[in-house]
């Protein structure tokens, strides 16, 4: 008997589409790839690589390196930024700790309003501080008599700063370390008769210690490598953030501007790597039987906890209202009428208001183009991607940024976009490499975050999709993107007001006609319009919050409360 066999298709339309699918994501994760590495790992090669030549070019090894150690006032400067990084960083941790501690663990009121006023500094331009301790505490300052005959111009002007601008970012990651308690704990000390202090230290900080240490690291970082504060009111206390400035701009020794971009490298990269190390070795605090922690009712420690954060509070806000009220000002301090010519920018050095609409597009183009290219590039890395060396690479290229100051970046991105034979140097000089800098530049904390959102998700949803031949392409836009869209619109807006507010990202890369806010805010500043310069970081500041309002009514209200399978069930 013969058999006969009926031959099946080898390319059905299932298979065929599959393979399709799989060659496009290959495709768009080598694209990602190979852009991460021209905007992000290249430049930094290119700046290297100028520290080690001449003026000329030409190789010389380490002999840049050699002169500027052999350079008294180039290494002072970075004597003065370790000790402003340390100092700033412990005034920064104590007032974050205090502020979220009072917040987390007692029943003070109005805890929702101090929360909100606390994160106030991150709307505003590192510049504003600066400016508004030159009205306070300045050789005019209304409050010049509170510092008894020191000057705010140096050391001491740098550190109020800097504490006030880093406060957010610190506060935010011990509020998130604070709230992690077992409510366990707290219950078997109260059991044992433990007594506060030792309650503090054996529950309390025990448990938050990794949220602290992590908070000690970004601190250290973002006081060692800002440039706003320090230009604007460091006097002649030099650091290495403007050592570089005064290289690039004053002097156009780009050779040791590189070698001053390295050395200021360095303690960015040994603290990142220590937060690093630190985040490893974090464990859950929280589990199934974990229970909530409810503070006990106290008056007493309830009306310190209130009575701190209002200092705190009031320090926030006299800082920010000063550079308000100074911006109304028609001349300090002679003439305090009330008057709107400081904000005829027009009239002023620095770029007009022209800077300023500039700044709108350019963070408007860091936003959308920021917020699709990460988030398609975690996507592919975290879903599509099944080659483990692409995806680490990606891991690795994505976590460079956040250990590479502003200030390096911005020369990195001067040497490799402008020279003749890149073909991509048609970018030089326009809004799209501004926008692509500030991308680079605040590229971690969303690729970050767009990770942590995949992670969430449960991977079973991809094998039901692929079992009924739907494409990931069609997952993505009808899985992943309605699934991520809080993290989506916190990526959109953190964006936004970044490339907003940032200066030294691209100090060194604007040209005449692509003058941004910020960076204006720093040339009125150098041209004595100093109450011009508080009317344009008002300006700024104003612009954040009114994005963030914004934000607030189209995600969280139309699209995002909209999605009501989020609460049904709660």
């Amino acid at each position: 008997m013969t058999s006969i066999s009926i031959a099946q298709p080898s390319n059905s339309k299932a298979a065929q589409r599959k393979r399709l699918t799989i060659k496009w994501t290959g495709i768009a994760a080598l694209v990602t790839l190979a852009a991460l590495a021209i905007f992000v790992l290249l430049p930094l090669v290119e700046v290297v690589s100028r520290a080690l030549a001449d003026k000329d070019g030409n190789f010389v090894g380490i002999s840049n390196f050699i002169t500027y150690f052999q350079s008294p006032s180039l290494v002072n400067s970075l004597f003065n930024t370790l000790s402003i990084g340390l100092m700033v960083t412990f005034f920064v941790v104590t007032l974050a700790f205090s502020y979220a501690y009072a917040l987390t663990h007692t029943r003070m009121p109005f805890k929702g309003f101090f929360r909100a006023l606390a994160m106030l500094p991150i709307f505003a331009p590192s510049l504003l501080p600066a400016i508004a301790l030159v009205y306070l505490f300045g050789n005019q300052g209304i409050l010049k008599e509170w510092l008894f005959g020191a000057s705010i111009y140096g050391p001491i002007g740098i550190v109020i700063g800097m504490t006030f601008w880093i406060f957010p970012h610190a506060f935010m990651i011990i509020y998130t370390a604070l709230q992690q308690n077992d409510g366990r704990l707290y219950e078997a000390a109260t059991s044992c008769k433990a007594g506060f202090w030792h309650t503090f230290y054996s529950v309390t900080l025990s448990n938050a210690r990794y949220g602290l240490l992590s908070a000690v690291f970004v601190s250290f970082t973002l006081a060692v490598t800002d440039f706003g504060v320090a230009k604007v009111i460091g006097g002649q206390y030099d650091v290495l953030a403007t050592d570089i400035y005064k290289q690039v701009i004053g002097q156009q020794n780009f050779a040791m501007g590189s070698v001053v971009g390295v050395v200021l490298l360095l303690p960015a990269l040994f603290s990142f790597a220590a937060d690093r190390w630190v985040q490893k070795k974090q464990q859950s605090t929280l589990n199934a039987k974990s229970t909530p922690f409810t503070p006990e009712k106290s008056w007493l420690t309830s009306g310190v906890a209130l009575a701190t954060t209002s200092l705190i509070t009031i320090t926030l806000l006299t800082i920010v209202g000063m550079a308000v009220y100074a911006s109304f000002i028609k001349f300090w301090p002679y003439n305090l009428s009330f008057s709107l010519n400081n904000y005829q920018f027009d009239l002023m050095d620095g770029g007009g208001w022209e800077s300023y609409f500039n700044s709108l597009k350019m963070a408007t183009l860091t936003a959308m183009i920021g917020t699709v290219f990460i988030f398609v590039t975690a996507w592919l890395n975290e879903r599509c991607q099944t080659n483990a060396i692409m995806r680490q690479a990606v891991d690795f290229l994505s976590m460079i940024p956040m250990a590479v100051p502003g200030m390096v970046l911005g020369l990195a991105y001067i040497f490799f976009f402008n020279q003749p034979n890149n073909p991509l140097n048609f970018m030089y000089g326009t809004l799209l490499i501004l926008a692509v800098s500030s991308i680079a530049h605040f590229y971690t904390v969303c690729h970050l975050s767009f990770k942590t959102a995949f992670k969430q998700i449960d991977k079973e949803f991809d094998q039901v999709a692929l079992s009924v031949n739907r494409s990931r392409w069609d997952m993505l836009v009808k899985l992943y993107i309605p699934l991520s869209m809080p993290a989506i619109s916190s990526v959109f807006l953190y964006l936004f007001v970044n490339a907003m507010t940032t200066v030294s990202a691209v100090v060194f890369l604007y040209a005449s006609d692509t003058a941004l806010a910020s960076v204006a805010v720093l040339n009125m500043d150098d041209a004595g319009d100093i109450a011009p310069a508080a009317a344009m970081a008002t300006l700024i500041m104003v612009t954040c919050l009114a994005a963030k309002a914004v934000h607030w009514l189209i995600f969280d209200v139309l699209i995002i409360g909209r999605q009501t399978w989020r609460t049904a069930g709660a």
